[in-house]
């Protein structure tokens, strides 16, 4: 194992509060917006998660690094977070299936962190003050990071499913399977795919900016519209292809970005809160089942519930418990539906597994 050496590190938001700590992963500078999740497990899949390009990730979680990191906790190739901030990180690791520490692979694939820092604090600082963006630098002073903060794009009004998107497409589970699933990658976990794969559904993945033309071509059985980042009120692309699915009353479903997608092509606006929500114990009602259930969520993005209110074609049929937020929607007189969070949950929880055999059952009596 490498000996490394500890190295000051700073973190600067973008209201002027600034916090000095000890340089973890890659060394060098690094800015996004900042955020928090609150998951207790789960740090890889969070890091390779496509929906938190372009920030940096506050772990609220005490101790970080302590199991390693392994090959099948992948959400994607690599990680597509900017950097993360984190309290106690443990630069060893004690599960015997880990294949390196958590130090090794930060280096290995470049991603900026600091450690040592009061999180307790800095999330109740984000949580008073709003999501904003942020920098880390165990190279700069103090007196320059200003300066390279102010070159750091805001979250709101940014496309960036393209830049996350695959550029070419694939397949996921048996050729030979029941389904034939049509995906629109905007950002895809790859263990959503494996869901679909172990219900039944060969998966044809096409990159964000495909036609409808193109992918009802294939002649699925259904489409899925992907999670990503980046603001869904600038992606008339994708709302565009949405609007030509839902003309041709195939089954959809969506999840978080596919969900905001599907609003915005159904004429319900979509807005930037305030924090966000993002970690593995958010409550949520089915609102039409009246049974609640413990949710993994990551947006910072989400539907108007005013819209949703008014609409003659869209209804609400989850809302989240702690702020009464629209968590998830269908379309009436057709066989679309959506959700603001993960069902597939990987580490968990599996609450809302669920969602997937609806969407089954959606390709089943189409036939």
């Amino acid at each position: 194992m490498k000996i490394h050496t500890r190295e000051k590190a700073y973190l600067l938001l973008e209201d002027g509060l600034l916090l000095e700590g000890t340089a973890i992963g890659k060394k060098g500078t690094s800015g996004g917006e900042i955020c928090f999740n609150t998951g207790m497990t789960g740090y890889q899949e969070i890091y390779t998660d496509p929906s938190y390009y372009g920030q940096i990730i506050i772990n609220t979680t005490s101790h970080i690094g302590n199991y390693g990191v392994k090959e099948t906790e992948q959400e994607s190739g690599t990680p597509k977070i900017k950097g993360i901030v984190v309290n106690d990180f443990s630069r060893i690791f004690s599960r015997a299936t880990a294949s390196e520490s958590l130090q090794d692979y930060l280096e290995n694939n470049n991603v900026v962190g600091i450690a040592d820092v009061d999180t307790r604090k800095l999330v109740r600082h984000v949580r008073s003050k709003g999501a904003m963006n942020a920098i880390i630098s165990s190279e700069l002073s103090p007196d320059q990071l200003e300066a390279e903060l102010k070159k750091v794009p805001s979250m709101e009004g940014l496309e960036l499913s393209t830049k996350v998107t695959t550029t070419e497409i694939f397949y996921v589970g048996d050729e030979n399977a029941e389904f034939k699933v049509a995906v629109l990658d905007l950002g895809i976990k790859s263990s959503i795919l494996q869901n679909l794969a172990s219900r039944g559904c060969y998966c044809k993945v096409f990159p964000a900016k495909t036609t409808y033309e193109e992918m009802s071509s294939w002649n699925p059985d259904g489409y899925f519209i992907s999670n990503g980042p980046g603001d869904p009120a600038v992606m008339d692309y994708a709302v565009e292809s949405v609007k030509q699915i839902i003309d041709s009353n195939a089954p959809i479903f969506g999840i978080c970005l596919g969900h905001q997608i599907l609003a915005e092509a159904a004429g319900i606006s979509t807005y930037k809160m305030h924090h966000g929500h993002r970690g593995l114990n958010h409550p949520v009602l089915n609102l039409e089942t009246g049974l609640s259930e413990i949710t993994s969520q990551n947006h910072g993005f989400v539907v108007s519930a005013e819209d949703v209110e008014k609409s003659d074609v869209v209804v609400a049929t989850h809302k989240h418990l702690n702020d009464d937020t629209i968590a998830g929607i269908r379309l009436k007189g057709k066989k679309a539906f959506s959700v603001q969070y993960h069902p597939e949950s990987s580490p968990g929880p599996h609450d809302s597994r669920y969602l997937f055999d609806q969407f089954i059952d959606l390709m089943k009596n189409n036939r």
